[in-house]
């Protein structure tokens, strides 16, 4: 069994400990978003991180030793043009960590948006316009620049994992031992030639003593569409539906306004985020747009398995 402990840290909030957003919301200055403009034209790393590296470091501990979440405002994705604009953005990204790759094709870039194609549970829900609940990616950080933003709906809330991890234990510390024994997870199609189309990975596992909270309920959900992946219990099917209960409560999540040329930037182990249903755009071009980046850190946050993203781990990727 687990030892089971509340945590005690600064990655444990509420919205209440945020009267305000000046504790985690930052706008570039000007010399900011031309460090960027001039990087996404082709200068140098160096100029980058002379302009910008001060505040990045700032970012960087907020993320790695504090709530675990910050936003970025006015992103220069007015001047920019698209490719112009990813590679702007892989630099703001390398200041923060190493891109990895987050699928089959090792892409360090993946374009969100609903690409009105058929759910199955095989796809995965970034590419439609469906709601997903809490969730956590498969890296230490994740980053999102929004292109443009619904027409409505869509909006992003956060979570601190390790309130929900010490709300769960209060409640039920049963079902947080069972969050630490190993569940199946389907692959969702992204399984490569001879690989089982699922794995098993506790939700839950200690890294330096701290609980690291991994999970994506709907992939262990879809693992039972797998004749020979283990059974789920009613106690593991509990504790999913409890992580969702908690994360879902108003009073544990903050709701996050979310802008063209907004970067979210979380950390993957201490952070869950949800996005609610959207509607669109006829017009093709003021349908919504993100741009995802995963990261690693030089200090793993996450479960070794997960966080070096998709072609090096067996682990597969979701949003």
């Amino acid at each position: 069994m687990a030892s089971l402990v509340p945590v005690v840290s600064s990655s444990v909030w509420t919205p209440t400990d945020f009267p305000d957003e000046s504790a985690w919301s930052f706008e570039l200055s000007a010399d900011d978003r031309q460090a960027l403009i001039d990087f996404g034209r082709g200068g140098s790393s160096a100029d980058l991180s002379r302009q910008i590296g001060s505040a990045a470091a700032h970012w960087t501990k907020l993320l790695n030793e504090g709530p675990g979440f910050v936003r970025l405002r006015n992103f220069p994705i007015d001047v920019l043009d698209e490719p112009q604009i990813e590679h702007a953005y892989l630099g703001l990204g390398g200041l923060l960590g190493q891109p990895v790759g987050q699928d089959r094709d090792a892409n360090l870039i993946t374009h969100i948006r609903d690409e009105r194609i058929h759910a199955g549970a095989a796809v995965r829900k970034y590419r439609t316009n469906l709601r997903q609940d809490f969730h956590s990616d498969g890296s230490d950080l994740v980053g999102l620049l929004c292109l443009h933003p619904a027409k409505s709906g869509g909006e992003s809330k956060i979570v601190s994992a390790h309130a929900v991890y010490n709300e769960m234990l209060r409640r039920d510390p049963h079902l947080v031992d069972v969050m630490y024994q190993p569940m199946p997870w389907s692959r969702n199609g992204e399984e490569r030639p001879g690989e089982a189309p699922f794995f098993e990975l506790p939700p839950i596992t200690d890294v330096n003593g701290m609980p690291r909270i991994f999970f994506i309920a709907w992939y262990i959900r879809d693992s039972q569409l797998h004749a020979e992946a283990p059974r789920l219990t009613d106690d593991q099917l509990a504790a999913l539906a409890l992580v969702e209960n908690i994360a879902n409560d108003p009073a544990f999540h903050i709701e996050m306004d979310f802008r063209p040329g907004d970067v979210q930037l979380l950390n993957n182990s201490t952070v869950l985020h949800s996005r609610e249903a959207y509607t669109d755009d006829d017009d093709l071009s003021r349908r919504r747009h993100l741009l995802r980046l995963w990261l690693t850190t030089e200090t793993p946050l996450a479960n070794e398995l997960l966080r070096g993203g998709i072609p090096k781990h067996s682990a597969t990727g979701h949003l």
